[in-house]
């Protein structure tokens, strides 16, 4: 099988390997880096792509340029969407909510990876061929160096407000920083953003509302810090193994936050204890190496038939006719 991965160029995460690890397991597959400017302009950059070449053609691009391109995009055959964001479809008042949906509705061949089970599951209510591989980490990267952490409480990221989900993101943040002596720092990528979390033995993901868990739960985990996390599902968490006070801990209210929170104090056995498991889970199951083996296996399925505009059925019938 033949494939095209075309990706963001410019992105603060680092998914060099997660991309590695996908084109590794498909076998023939072509990566392709694309500017900002390239995505905006889908038609002009495919001008030189021979699409008949390719069984799978494979999109990781900006969602925001995706959408401005539907009348292209509905050109091109054995189409598959992968797509870190789709839980933006789901939350009421975001930027995004409902567009994922209408998007895909005007693509039914595609088939959509989505990072969220129970997003996944609500794609496949609609309709979609809908496949879920969850987020992951940089195995290469990031990774416990087993050293004396200085900081209790700490939060890397963006505190940003511009967006709903953000902004109950950065909520969270300032009312844990009114009670507790939380960190919260915004840190280059690469050895930076390994050597901070190093440092951190209670890590507070902050994902308030989101419905699926962000990348820096497993990168934290794998560093061997305590997530104490907002608790994003039953559902959820069954499908990524996560388990309250075994290898997580979540929390579904504020005022469970400083509960947990004493408790992880009065019990360092327990911190260290919960760390360990958390880090066995991410190093089993989450790094880039072995979900991009579970993308490669979601493309590899046969796509849905994806069928003739009216216009290009009509032109082909008169031609037939003619002959």
């Amino acid at each position: 099988m033949k494939s095209i991965f075309l990706v963001q160029k410019e992105q603060r995460v680092i998914l060099d390997r997660f991309y590695d690890s996908i084109c590794r397991h498909l076998g023939d597959c072509e990566l392709r880096w694309m500017t900002s400017s390239e995505q905006r302009n889908l038609k002009q950059y495919f001008q030189c792509i021979n699409i008949s070449e390719y069984d799978r053609i494979i999109f990781f691009l900006r969602f925001k340029s995706e959408i401005k391109q539907v009348r292209f995009i509905k050109t091109i055959p054995n189409l598959v969407i992968l797509e870190h964001d789709v839980f933006q479809n789901y939350i009421d008042g975001c930027k995004y909510q409902g567009k994922f949906s209408k998007h895909y509705r005007a693509l039914p061949w595609a088939r959509i990876v989505s990072s969220g089970y129970t997003v996944t599951k609500k794609l496949k209510r609609e309709g979609f061929d809908a496949v879920f591989v969850p987020k992951g980490y940089d195995q290469m990267l990031l990774y416990n160096k087993e050293q004396e952490r200085d900081i209790e409480l700490g939060f890397l990221g963006s505190t940003s407000s511009h967006s709903k989900i953000r902004k109950m993101r950065y909520e969270f943040l300032e009312w844990m920083m009114e009670r507790e002596n939380l960190l919260v720092k915004l840190t280059k990528s690469g050895n930076e953003y390994l050597d901070m979390l190093n440092r951190i033995k209670i890590f507070v993901s902050a994902d308030v509302g989101y419905g699926e868990y962000m990348i820096k739960n497993f990168e934290a985990m794998a560093c061997g810090c305590v997530v104490l996390a907002w608790d994003q599902g039953e559902e959820e968490n069954r499908a990524l193994g996560f388990k309250d006070m075994e290898n997580i801990v979540l929390c579904q209210q504020k005022d469970e936050f400083v509960e947990k929170l004493a408790l992880l104090r009065q019990n360092p056995e327990l911190v260290k204890q919960i760390a360990k498991t958390g880090q066995e889970l991410a190093e089993s199951w989450y790094s880039w190496e072995r979900l991009g083996g579970m993308v490669a296996e979601s493309v590899t399925p046969v796509l849905r038939k994806k069928k003739e505009t009216r216009w290009l059925g009509f032109i082909r019938y008169s031609v037939d006719q003619a002959i």
